[in-house]
């Protein structure tokens, strides 16, 4: 079975645009976390459902066009939010 991935609860986050990057608020750890792309979007195609990498990775490509995407370095990216508790590994 593939490991799925949720995004903390939009009720828990405070997200605002900073330049070319954005700060998180988390409430939960009242930690904010200054994150540059693909972090934010990854946090958006994970608040609907939980998905594991490769329907968010068609979920992103769809989403921002993205064209040379890898799911290696997805999953690391996941990895990383999951370490921040952004992100819950399920």
């Amino acid at each position: 079975m593939a490991t799925l991935y949720r995004a903390a609860s939009p009720d828990s986050l405070i997200v605002a645009p900073v330049d070319l990057l954005t700060a998180i608020y988390h409430r939960a750890s009242g930690q904010t976390h200054l994150m540059g792309s693909p972090a934010p979007e990854i946090l958006q195609a994970l608040a609907d459902a939980p998905l594991d990498p490769p329907a968010l990775l068609a979920k992103l490509r769809t989403d921002y066009d993205l064209v040379d995407a890898d799911t290696d370095a997805l999953i690391a990216r996941l990895d990383e939010l999951v370490e921040t508790g952004l992100v819950e590994r399920l």
